[in-house]
């Protein structure tokens, strides 16, 4: 089989093969640091990381590149509002250089405790103004961006595909925007987007300013990643990811400013994670997109005080596909958690146990590779995972954990990690495993039962087979 991707643009999966054969030029719309992260943007980045280690078990070399928006993201993603980092710095107490390097860092964090790979070159905004600037010119140069009092605005009605993406016309584009967008007297079509604002009107106090050939200002949101990733990835990107409410305005603009100034197919895949859905939280049975807006954003944190491993949440994203809308429960956290719990308990027997890998084990190797080339089918991945150890456990066969190991280099569930850290064990306790074997053939079943006692107080598991007395150590801080 070949990698097949869904293509938001074509709306179709189609063979994915990369422009430099070997090399994949991927980038990630990254977070908007004014709060902290909610699992729901979260669920997305692992998307991404899902999609990037597949990419690199087909063999690719991924450039990945992905954003940090510290500047121009209003409250409304067209051109409304105030910008949300200002927003957060003035809730936070905070200034919003202290809030943008605060929050990044704690997104970091996130990634890392979910075992998402760090990007290979991360950008943020304040940092590439510059670049921006450039690109506005040469939209400008090219007649697709005019001045007024206020801004510098993309000329939508200059660039015929810019309704292609998502279907609508211009028409209904126009009926489906705010009355609060329409603030410039000055714009010439309501779909026009803003490429930088001026520290004039409701902007003449901006803290974050730059000077620039249109005066003082800063730029607009959607500017920024196409400057960023052309600069590092070239003016033909193989694959773009993000987030479903990306598809109506975000992307659109990305695709028309970028285009518009090379001539160019900017991204050929277009890829986006769907929301996650949650009540609210109260017994309510509604559900709704999890996001700050909704006030209804649990945190990576929230799970780990409640007492879950990070990775089974992980666990419990990798059970839908990520175009399916995924819906959080504290019920589907316990099945995910008791689900991840498990699968390390069989890789911690599998190690100790250990053996050659049977001929049976490669139909399976075949079948996890056919689901994730399916457009990241996991959740067929995830049920070959299960039906291998099963099969492993009727045959009492337990030479799987290479191709478990191997699975694990797309899932990111850090299994190498979980079985050596459960069957790691001190001198002390190996020979009080030894001990009571050698009791157990004496039949001196008290001391036996003594030794598992003061084992189990120590946080070991013992577990007498036919092949022999096995143990793990038990993670009792987190589900």
């Amino acid at each position: 089989m070949a990698l097949r991707l869904y293509n938001t643009l074509t709306r179709r999966k189609e063979e994915f093969k990369p422009v430099e054969p070997g090399v994949v030029r991927m980038y990630s719309c990254g977070l908007t640091v004014y709060n902290y992260a909610h699992i729901g943007n979260l669920r997305t980045y692992i998307f991404s990381d899902i999609l990037r280690r597949t990419l690199e078990y087909e063999g690719f070399d991924v450039k990945h590149v992905m954003n940090v928006t510290d500047v121009g993201h209003l409250t409304s993603d067209a051109d409304a509002g105030e910008d949300k980092m200002e927003k957060g710095a003035r809730e936070a107490g905070k200034s919003i250089w202290e809030i943008a390097r605060y929050y990044e860092e704690v997104f970091w964090k996130d990634l890392e405790l979910l075992n998402i790979k760090m990007p290979k070159i991360i950008c943020r905004a304040t940092e590439h103004v510059p670049d921006m600037i450039d690109l506005i010119k040469r939209l400008i140069e090219r007649g697709h961006a005019y001045e007024t009092d206020q801004a510098v605005y993309f000329d939508v009605t200059t660039f015929p595909k810019y309704t292609e993406f998502t279907g609508q016309s211009l028409e209904e584009k126009v009926v489906a925007a705010r009355n609060e967008v329409q603030e410039d007297p000055a714009k010439r079509h309501p779909a026009d987007f803003a490429l930088w604002f001026k520290a004039v009107g409701r902007f003449e106090n901006h803290i974050m300013r730059w000077e620039s050939p249109w005066g003082i200002g800063f730029p607009g949101w959607h500017i920024e990643c196409s400057a960023m990733a052309m600069k590092y990835l070239g003016e033909t990107l193989d694959i773009h990811t993000g987030g479903e409410d990306h598809i109506w305005v975000h992307h659109p603009n990305e695709i028309a400013q970028s285009e518009a100034a090379t001539g160019k197919q900017f991204v050929r895949f277009w890829m986006h994670g769907t929301f996650l859905l949650v009540g609210d939280l109260s017994g309510n049975s509604e559900e709704r997109r999890m996001g700050k807006s909704e006030g209804n954003f649990i945190r990576l944190q929230t799970l780990i005080d409640k007492g879950y491993d990070p990775l089974a949440y992980r666990y419990a994203c990798l059970m839908a596909h990520y175009r399916q809308k995924l819906r959080f429960t504290w019920e589907s956290m316990d099945a995910a958690a008791s689900g991840y719990g498990s699968l390390k308990d069989f890789a911690a027997r599998a190690k100790q146990i250990g053996g050659e890998e049977g001929p049976w084990v490669a139909d399976y190797r075949d079948r996890f590779r056919a689901a994730i080339e399916d457009d990241l089918n996991m959740p067929q991945a995830m049920a070959t995972v299960s039906e291998m150890i099963r099969e492993a456990e009727v045959r009492k066969d337990y030479g799987v954990l290479d191709a478990l190991y191997d699975f694990d280099r797309v899932l990111g569930l850090k299994l190498r990690e979980a079985a050596e850290a459960a069957t790691s064990i001190d001198a002390h306790i190996e020979a009080l495993i030894k001990e009571r074997e050698e009791a157990r053939k004496l039949k001196n079943w008290a001391r036996a039962d003594e030794i598992r006692a003061q084992l189990a107080k120590q946080g070991i598991t013992l577990e007498d087979t036919p092949s022999g007395t096995l143990w793990r150590r038990q993670d009792t801080s987190l589900r």
